[in-house]
């Protein structure tokens, strides 16, 4: 089975819903409760609940585009591990797997273009 985690995909930044804030606390989710219960604004910002939080997906998956709140467009996205990080600009958001990183690898030893070895030594 793999891990689902919730992501913004367009500008504006990621926020759920009244109705997905609803639909999470009819499921269990406390934060969304408290959401709720805040009479001033609705602003749908969860500050505590994981992206991959099994109740956010649920109620993103049911209620499709009508879990996304103001100025965001929610997706959920399949893990193929169970790691990743969201990076976000202007508040558009990508999952970052490890595999999807391409990563520098540093040798102890180097060859340089004349075929000389060259030791590479830190000193703290």
């Amino acid at each position: 089975m793999s891990i689902k985690v919730v992501y913004n995909n367009c500008y504006g930044g990621f926020s759920i819903s009244r109705a997905c804030a609803s639909r999470m606390a009819f499921l269990g989710s406390l934060e969304a409760q408290k959401l709720l219960d805040e009479t001033e604004y609705f602003h749908g910002h969860l500050w505590e609940t994981p992206r991959h939080d099994p109740v956010l997906v649920q109620a993103v998956e049911e209620l499709g585009n009508s879990a996304s709140g103001n100025l965001s467009e929610l997706e959920v996205h399949h893990l193929s591990g169970n790691r990743y990080i969201i990076e976000e600009y202007d508040g558009i958001e990508t999952v970052i797997e490890p595999d999807d990183v391409k990563w520098i690898e540093v040798n102890s030893k180097t060859k340089n273009t004349n075929d000389n070895i060259h030791v590479m030594e830190l000193k703290v």
